[in-house]
C-alpha cells in the first residue's frame, strides 16, 4: 500500500467530536473576569457565547438610592481605566435634567482631562494588546507615559484611577501654573513617542501576521450590534460622538476620526484596524490638547451657591459622550426630589462584547485572545 491511500485510509477512520471548553473567567486575557463558552471542532472555533455578570453591582439601582452628587464616585467604578469620561456622563445628564449651565473654563477643563484619561486608557490597551500576542516590551513603554498621564491627573484631584474630578456643575479644583507646565512638556513629547508604539508593534511583521485579517468585523454587522468607538470606526464607519453630537466644547475643536484601512494589506475590520485606529487617535488627543490649552479662558471652574442638586420639577434625560470604548450614555429620570427615581446607563463595552460570537466562528483558538483584545472592553461597565 503507498503512502497516499494509507492517508486516505487513516482519514476515514478519524472522527472528530465537537468540544465545548471554558475561556475564563479567570483566564488572564480576558481582560477581566468575562466567561467565554467556546465550541470547538479541533483548533477551530464553531461559536463562542460570553458569559458576564461575575463582576455584577447593582450601580443603577445603587444611583436610584443616592442624591445625585453621591453617586458620582460610583461612576469612576464603572470603566474604571476611563473614569473621567463616566464622571463627565453622569454629570451632563444631571445637569440637563436640572437645568445647570457650566462655566466655559469648567468645561475646557473637563476636556483636557477627558483626553488625558483616553491617553491612559489607549496605552494600557496598546500594552495589553502586546501581552495578548506575545510582545512583552509594548506593555512596558506604554506604560512609561501612562504614568506621565496619571501623575498630571494626580496633581488635579490626588487620584490615580478613580477620580471624581468631575462633578455637578463644574470641576473639583482649577489647574495650577505647574500643572499647564508639564502638561505642555507632555504635548511636546508624547507625539515622538507614538512614533517609537508605531516601529515597536504597530509595523511589527509578526504582530500584523498574528492580526491581519483576523477577526473582520464588516460594518454592517457592527451597526446591527451596537458596537461603537474605535471597534465600529476599525470597521470603517466614521462615527464619532464628538463630531457627529458634539457636547461640552467639541464643536470649537478641530480634529480628526481616524478609521479602519487597508495599508497593511488586510481586510477592514480586523483586529490590527480596531487596535491602529486607537493608535492614531493619541495623536488626534494631542491635537486637541493643544488647542484646549491655548484657548482655555479665565474664570469660574464650578456654578456658584449650587448645593445639593434638586430639579425644579419632573424631567428626563439621555445624554451620550464618546467615552475610551465607545459611546457612553446616562438616562436620568427626576421625580423633583434630591433622588434620580430612574438611572440607566448605556456603556460601550456591552454592546461591543455581544458582537463576540459573530467574529469569532472559524477562528483558532489562538486567535479568540487576539479577537478579545482588539474589543478593548472593560467588564466594570459591562457588570455594572
Amino acid at each position: 500500500m503507498n503512502i497516499a491511500s494509507s492517508a486516505a485510509r487513516i482519514e476515514q477512520d478519524v472522527k472528530t467530536d465537537e468540544l465545548v471548553i471554558n475561556m475564563g473567567p479567570q483566564h488572564p486575557s480576558t481582560h477581566g473576569v468575562l466567561r467565554v463558552i467556546l465550541k470547538v471542532d479541533g483548533e477551530i472555533c464553531l461559536d463562542a457565547q460570553p458569559d458576564i455578570g461575575y463582576l455584577h453591582r447593582c450601580a443603577e439601582k445603587i444611583a436610584e438610592n443616592l442624591i445625585y452628587g453621591m453617586f458620582v464616585p460610583y461612576t469612576d467604578r464603572m470603566d474604571y481605566v476611563s473614569g473621567m469620561g463616566c464622571n463627565l456622563g453622569y454629570c451632563m445628564a444631571v445637569e440637563t435634567v436640572a437645568g445647570i449651565q457650566i462655566p466655559p473654563r469648567a468645561e475646557y477643563l473637563r476636556v483636557i482631562v477627558t483626553e488625558l484619561n483616553r491617553i491612559a486608557s489607549h496605552l494600557l490597551a496598546f500594552g495589553t494588546y502586546g501581552l495578548d500576542t506575545g510582545a512583552i516590551t509594548p506593555f512596558l513603554y506604554g506604560f512609561r507615559e501612562r504614568e506621565l498621564v496619571l501623575d498630571l491627573l494626580e496633581m488635579l484631584c490626588g487620584a490615580r484611577l478613580t477620580y471624581s474630578y468631575i462633578r455637578i456643575g463644574g470641576v473639583d479644583g482649577d489647574v495650577t501654573p505647574d500643572f499647564m507646565s508639564k502638561l505642555k512638556e507632555f504635548i511636546d513629547l508624547f507625539p515622538k513617542k507614538i512614533r517609537e508604539y508605531n516601529k515597536l508593534l504597530t509595523f511589527n511583521h509578526i504582530f500584523m501576521k498574528r492580526t491581519t485579517g483576523v477577526g473582520v468585523l464588516p460594518p454592517d454587522v457592527a451597526i446591527a450590534y451596537g458596537v461603537t468607538g474605535p471597534s465600529l470606526r476599525g470597521s470603517g464607519v466614521k462615527r464619532d460622538v464628538r463630531r457627529d453630537d458634539p457636547y461640552s466644547i467639541y464643536d470649537k475643536l478641530e480634529f480628526d476620526v481616524p478609521v479602519g484601512t487597508t495599508q497593511h494589506g488586510g481586510p477592514i475590520g480586523d483586529c490590527w484596524n480596531r487596535y491602529h485606529v486607537r493608535m492614531r487617535e493619541l495623536e488626534e488627543c494631542v491635537k486637541i490638547l493643544q488647542q484646549c490649552v491655548q484657548m482655555m479662558p479665565p474664570g469660574p471652574i464650578m456654578v456658584e451657591k449650587l448645593g445639593r442638586v434638586k430639579p425644579a420639577a419632573k424631567a428626563e434625560a439621555y445624554t451620550r459622550m464618546e467615552n475610551a470604548r465607545g459611546e457612553l450614555a446616562f438616562y436620568v429620570v427626576s421625580d423633583g426630589t434630591m433622588t434620580p427615581a430612574r438611572v440607566k446607563v448605556r456603556a460601550p463595552s456591552f454592546s461591543n462584547i455581544s458582537v463576540l460570537p459573530e467574529i469569532v466562528r472559524g477562528q483558532m483558538i489562538a486567535d479568540v485572545v487576539a479577537i478579545i483584545g482588539s474589543l478593548d472592553i472593560v467588564l466594570g461597565e459591562i457588570d455594572r
